[in-house]
């Protein structure tokens, strides 16, 4: 092949997968002009630049003045809003006093209600929330703004919900779907999230039966920028989900659609989740979800949305969504081994496939994903040794964690071309026959193991195909092979982003090797080029590119900050204190205080507060005494009844607090009720840490504990009391952090603890 040839052919593919991109989601213009009745990007942004003013976590003073935002842009709808207030401890035994705010829009029929569904609160302490879920809330209040203007009367009620406390436990969804009437007549619910502060919002189901019935009816409405496969709907499935979708899903059996974008991970529950760092272009994607879904579903019938069958799904630059019944699943799976067999009786038949060169043409392929594969799997141990400082980005995700997927996707490409220019007296068409064999092993397993990855199988008819063309003629048309080459391009290019995107850079593993078998797939173009090392040496050169790149972004920076923490922990039994941090490496904001302190002692972990991900402290050090009330205790009861010992605590507050943690090592709870909200007995039954409950605490209420545990039994309560005003209480002096720090997410953070044990 010329080498123009196999440049254009390149640059081809590289015109494919940017357009795969580009085709995820809608433009954004600033101040562009938009009807009245069609969704504006720039009057949502309006929103969130409110909703984001401040922290606005329970408790914190922002969250009251984002719900009274909230019900005061409801009223200028003209929609009459109403306040559901409770308490409840959701799953995970947080628990809190939750304010639902809710609306309704009269249909004309009398069948189910859609429900449009996000939160208002932001994660407790330091995050703005503009994503999480400021641009939720945005979504829905500027896409309900137009369907009104539009002056049309829907079949179905149409109820606005934005809960609160989810970011505690699903607290409001559960007050809402166990507590309110409307619950009942709610067919489906759309529910807007975020997990960061970019990229495309995925389309997720949330159903205990089948999906035929949703995937038909999402198709129906016709959204033009549909993001979403089966594949990861199949691993939603099996992974412990956490929405409010989730409680309607399996507290009442409402089905639902989810709608989160989840890129830019490093923002999440952060202060960077601030208005200026969302995406605009993210926000016109959820935008450009809920107009055409709201319009759809309110008109149908909503009260049969149930469906024993699934639907293969994934999307498609032209095509949008694309779905099958998984019924299609094996006799299309049958149809590609016929079809391989007989091309392998055409070519032995022909003399243009060799057993002995078939086996031969194995070895590369291993040898590319064991390689590939080891890449994958030792980069971020690698990187977090080379760059300490990303163990503190909890999220897995670095500021820099593009360049670094571009990087290793790159050094995996470049494997593969060296080792195929190794084995280059393998003729291609021998290749193909070992990477058809390898996909169809592949698509068998998924197949069986996670039917919802089996549109896997739609680029291996491509492969099938270009077998065919080398079995007819060894030296095929290029450009022919770059067009069987766009559908592996087009399904596999976004899932080598997304699952180190989504599940942090540990994930790399997922990106290498998929780019591995992308490249088996496009052997048939590859094999036709005679400089296979120098496209590697390229592969090599963009790899180091992206490293430097990466390594330049790798400190910390006003726009990339570091995250830190910093603790005062009083132990109120022994009248000591502690400085502690969740920092491995400190910065110089918190050296000032742990700057000598030695690693966190074993014993640290007595002291561990619960965290998202099961952080524990890293540095300990000693720290001067304060005057700091503990709570008051008072046993009001203590009575044994036949087997039974019953005990009843009120534990209050002696200064302003926002959050009472309480462990034990106790396992034999017949019962437990915080403010007369029973725990769930589940939690009781499978809690495996020392953590008994925690309350998020609201205008410094009191908490009320009532046990039962057997008579016998002997109960030891530690208590961690924290008010979130380290920076601000008069007793300390501690600096504002400077512009490259900013609170560390998912841990208890610029806090005054005070620990304080009880026996019984």
């Amino acid at each position: 092949m010329k080498k123009s040839t196999e440049i254009l052919s390149v640059l081809l593919l590289l015109l494919a997968i940017y357009w795969v991109f580009k085709s995820m989601m809608p433009g954004y213009t600033r101040g562009e002009q938009v009807s009245e009745t069609a969704f504006s990007t720039d009057r949502a942004l309006l929103h969130i630049k409110k909703l984001s003013e401040a922290p606005h976590g329970v408790g914190f003073t922002g969250h009251k003045m984002v719900r009274e935002y909230i019900v005061e842009e409801l009223d200028k709808m003209g929609l009459e809003s109403q306040l559901q207030q409770g308490y409840t401890a959701g799953d995970w035994a947080n628990f809190s006093e939750a304010v639902n705010i809710l609306a309704r829009i009269k249909g004309s029929g009398d069948g189910k209600a859609l429900l449009l569904l996000s939160h208002y609160d932001s994660s407790p302490h330091s995050s703005l929330g503009a994503s999480d879920a400021g641009s939720g809330v945005a979504t829905i209040l500027e896409g309900v703004r137009a369907f009104l203007s539009a002056g049309k009367t829907p079949l179905n009620d149409v109820i606005i919900l934005f809960t609160d406390a989810e970011e505690l436990g699903l607290n409001g969804a559960d007050l809402f779907v166990n507590k309110h009437p409307w619950a009942k007549e709610i067919g489906l619910v759309l529910n807007f999230e975020a997990r960061g502060s970019g990229g495309p919002g995925y389309m997720l189901i949330e159903t205990n039966q089948g999906n035929t019935r949703l995937i038909k009816e999402f198709t129906a409405a016709n959204p033009k920028y549909p993001v979403a496969n089966s594949l990861a709907y199949s691993i939603y499935k099996m992974l412990p989900n956490d929405t409010d979708l989730t409680v309607f899903r399996e507290d009442a059996d409402i089905d639902g659609l989810n709608f989160a974008f989840i890129d830019d991970h490093f923002d999440y529950h952060t202060v960077k989740d601030d208005f200026e760092r969302l995406d605009r272009t993210t926000l016109a994607h959820q935008g450009s979800y809920l107009m055409p879904l709201l319009s759809h579903f309110s008109k149908i019938n909503l009260n049969d949305l149930k469906s024993a069958a699934d639907d293969i799904y994934f999307n498609m630059p032209f095509f949008r969504l694309v779905s099958y019944p998984f019924t299609w699943i094996w006799p299309l799976y049958f149809i590609a081994l016929g079809l391989f067999i007989v091309l392998l009786i055409t070519g032995f038949q022909r003399k243009m496939l060799q057993p002995g060169e078939i086996a031969k043409s194995f070895i590369p392929l291993l040898t590319v994903l064991l390689i590939n594969g080891l890449l994958g799997y030792y980069s971020w141990p690698l990187l977090k040794w080379l760059y300490p400082q990303y163990q503190d980005i909890l999220q897995g995700f670095t500021y820099n964690g593009h360049a670094y997927i571009a990087a290793f996707a790159a050094l995996a490409t470049a494997v593969c071309f060296w080792t195929f220019q190794s084995f280059r007296r393998l003729n291609t068409q021998h290749l193909l026959v070992a990477a058809i064999t390898f996909w169809l092993v592949v698509c068998a397993a998924t197949s069986v193991y996670l039917p919802g990855a089996a549109f896997i199988l739609i680029p291996v008819y491509s492969l099938l195909a270009a077998l065919m063309v080398y079995i007819d003629q060894p030296d095929p048309n290029v450009y022919l092979m770059v067009v069987l080459a766009v559908p592996a391009l087009w399904i596999f290019a976004p899932l080598i982003q997304m699952f180190p995107v989504g599940l942090g850079l540990k994930m790399m593993i997922a990106a290498t090797l998929v780019t591995t078998m992308v490249f088996l797939l496009l052997l048939p173009l590859f094999g036709t080029f005679r400089r296979k090392s120098g496209w590697g040496y390229i592969g090599l050169l963009l790899f180091v590119g992206c490293m430097v790149f990466a390594h330049f972004k790798a400190d910390f920076s006003k726009d990339r900050a570091k995250p830190t923490s910093l603790i005062y922990i009083l132990d109120a039994d022994s009248n000591t204190a502690q400085w502690a941090t969740y920092e491995h490496v400190l910065s110089p904001w918190t050296s000032q205080y742990l700057g000598t302190g030695k690693s966190a002692p074993e014993t640290a972990s007595e002291t561990a507060l619960s965290s998202k991900y099961a952080t524990a402290f890293t540095k300990m050090v000693t720290a001067p005494i304060k005057e700091i009330p503990a709570p008051d205790i008072i046993k009001s009861r203590d009575t044994v009844i036949g087997e039974s010992r019953l005990l009843d605590l009120v534990i209050t507050p002696k200064r302003a607090v926002n959050r009472l943690e309480i462990f034990t090592e106790t396992k034999a709870f017949s019962e437990v009720h915080i403010n007369q909200i029973p725990l769930p007995r589940e939690y009781l039954e499978t809690r495996s840490s020392g953590k008994l409950l925690t309350h998020f605490i609201s205008n410094n209420n009191e908490t009320r504990l009532s046990v039962i545990i057997p008579k016998d039994e002997k109960l030891e309560l530690t208590l961690f009391e924290a008010s979130n005003d380290l920076l601000t209480n008069p007793l300390f002096s501690v600096p504002p952090r400077p512009d490259d720090a900013i609170p560390m997410p998912f841990v208890l953070n610029d806090a005054v603890v005070v620990r304080k044990t009880i026996r019984f």
